[in-house]
This record gives structure tokens, C-alpha cells and sequence, in this order.
């Protein structure tokens, strides 16, 4: 009984004969031998072997011990699925954000290009005599002459990143 419980709680544990035997300060034979029955360890070894395997020595000496490996892998396997369940609703929430992010940009810059039409460069109609209005003139004007080169390639890129988006949550 002895040698298979020290067998079952190490490879529990995921030692192997030899790294047992390291943390013992023993060879690796006398770990085989204990594993075997045809040895037994000493009172001293005995509580050092407890205290490597953490177990007590009550459990060493006459419980049964099982190998627990397949309740292990499933519990771990348990675990991957709930971490993976988590990870797939994070991608879909960030996935939605970035849609809806890209739509609400697509409405600012149709909107941006709606008061632009509407008020026609107004600016253009100014006095520009008086040097603060000039300088005002000259910052809108470099603003709209800025914002229609950029907007359409940032509207094309942000239709084209709602359709990709989109299509997206369909395969999550």
C-alpha cells in the first residue's frame, strides 16, 4: 500500500523518480525501490517524503490514493472553456464597439460635409483687410481644404471596416 500511494501522489504531483529523489537528498534507486515494495523508508525519510509530497503521513502509510489525472485534465479542460467562452464575448464586444465607432464617424463626416455645403465657404467673403480676420479666414479655409482631401479616403475606410465588422459577428 505504501508503494503505491508514494507511485500515485508523485506522479500526482508531476515529479519523476529522479526529482524526488533530488528534493530527498536520495538516489533514484531507492525512490524506485519504495515504489516497488521492496523497501521501505526510514521514520525520517518517511516525514521528509510527506513534507516534499505535502501530504500527510497518514495518507502515505494507509489511505488509498487515486490517480487523479483524468479528473485533472477535465477540470483543466473546464476551465480552457470557460477562459475561451470569455476571451470570443471580449472579441465580439470590442468587434461591436469598433463597428459602431465606425459608423457614428461616418455620420460625423457626412454631417461635417452637410454644413460645409450649406454654408458655402462663406469665409471667402470676407474683408481680409483686417489682420485677425485674415488670419481666421486663412485657418478655416486651410481646415476645409484639410477636411475635404481627408474625410472621403477616411469615409471609404471606415464603410469599408463596417462591412468587415460586420461580417464578423456573423462567424462568432
Amino acid at each position: 500500500m505504501l508503494n503505491e500511494n508514494i507511485k500515485a501522489i508523485r506522479k500526482s504531483k508531476g515529479l519523476s523518480q529522479q526529482e524526488l529523489a533530488v528534493r530527498l537528498n536520495i538516489v533514484r534507486q531507492t525512490v524506485s525501490k519504495w515504489e516497488q515494495g521492496r523497501s521501505v523508508p526510514d521514520s525520517d525519510l518517511l516525514i521528509s517524503l510527506s513534507e516534499v509530497l505535502e501530504t500527510p503521513v497518514s495518507t502515505l502509510l494507509g489511505e488509498t490514493v487515486t490517480e487523479t489525472e483524468a479528473d485533472t485534465l477535465k477540470a483543466i479542460s473546464e476551465k480552457l472553456e470557460v477562459i475561451n467562452l470569455q476571451l470570443a464575448q471580449r472579441k465580439t464586444r470590442g468587434r461591436k464597439i469598433i463597428h459602431w465607432s465606425l459608423i457614428s464617424l461616418c455620420a460625423v463626416i457626412v454631417i461635417v460635409f452637410a454644413i460645409l455645403f450649406e454654408l458655402e465657404s462663406s469665409y471667402l467673403g470676407w474683408n481680409y483687410s483686417d489682420p485677425e480676420t485674415a488670419v481666421l479666414g486663412v485657418a478655416f479655409h486651410s481646415l476645409e481644404w484639410l477636411f475635404v482631401r481627408v474625410a472621403p479616403i477616411t469615409l471609404i475606410g471606415a464603410v469599408i471596416g463596417i462591412f468587415l465588422t460586420g461580417n464578423g459577428n456573423r462567424d462568432l
